[in-house]
């Protein structure tokens, strides 16, 4: 046989491997979505941290993304209710759902207290927070009093309060049920852990997650664009899709501070492409 057969029948055996794997896929894709996609999509506003509430905003209607959870550097804590006021109605100009606030952290009661009243003017739905495990009952008092629902923030290897979200979720499994987790999935896998696991063991406390992808799944791991790191990402959109996950999933990109535009547009691609295959 010479070269140019060899290189014809090479051709075809691509050719006919390729055609397999695209059923093979097709046909798990419609056994995974017998279910519909029941979560939005939304961000984390610690991507833009570095961007006016403005800049932010417009490159959220850019990219057709419709949920908020806003981080202090774009609304303080100890924000006058006419600067609550002002940045709310921005997000209500731009058709913005602003659901959370967070991450905030609790130390003290005085903090805690601060928190709600934050998050009632804005009108926020979710507290995404890090209370001192000494707090979560007094918390809990707040959660019922406002109904303002509580998810306590993973942040992975040396975080000493939740590294994980079972660490939390050991704490508050038999507090009310407003009182829950939010999910990074990246800082779940820099501590060597399955996100898609973790959702799963303890998805009946899950209001939210902050999804990302990381370079390692150790202490040295980094936020990188979604697909080009070590998360199986189709893996735990099926998942989520699966369970009937029907809260928010909120891009978190820490990479690329001064300029994170084409970096979270590549991941907010990446995971759309990733859906697309899975309806």
């Amino acid at each position: 046989m010479n070269n140019a057969k060899r290189i014809n029948v090479f051709l075809l055996l691509v050719l006919v491997w390729a055609f397999s794997a695209c059923q093979s896929g097709q046909n798990a894709a419609e056994q995974i979505t017998k279910k519909n996609v029941e979560f939005e999509m939304g961000v984390a506003s610690y991507t833009f941290r570095k961007y006016p509430v403005d800049t932010m905003l417009a490159f959220m209607q850019q990219l057709e993304l419709k949920h908020l959870s806003l981080k202090s550097f774009h609304l303080r804590l100890d924000a006058t209710d006419d600067e609550i006021a002002e940045v709310v109605q921005k997000c209500r100009n731009s058709g913005i759902d602003l659901y959370a606030g967070g991450v905030i952290y609790m130390t003290t009661e005085a903090e805690v207290d601060q928190a709600f009243e934050y998050a009632k003017k804005a009108g926020m739905r979710m507290i995404v927070g890090v209370p001192n495990h000494e707090l979560l009952s007094y918390v809990e008092n707040k959660v019922k009093e406002y109904d303002i629902q509580l998810a306590i923030h993973n942040h992975g290897p040396g975080d000493k309060l939740y590294p994980s979200a079972e660490s939390a979720y050991l704490l508050i499994k038999d507090m009310d049920p407003r009182m829950g987790l939010c999910v990074d999935i990246g800082h779940t896998k820099r501590i060597g852990r399955d996100p898609s696991q973790d959702v799963k063991d303890y998805f009946d406390r899950v209001l939210d997650i902050h999804i990302k992808d990381v370079t390692q799944a150790n202490h040295d791991g980094t936020t990188c664009e979604i697909g080009r790191g070590v998360i199986d990402i189709e893996r735990f959109l099926a998942d989520l899709i699966e369970l009937e996950y029907d809260g928010i999933v909120s891009f978190e990109y820490e990479k690329d501070g001064d300029n994170p535009f084409a970096g979270f547009a590549e991941s907010v691609g990446y995971v759309r492409g990733v859906l697309s295959t899975l309806q």
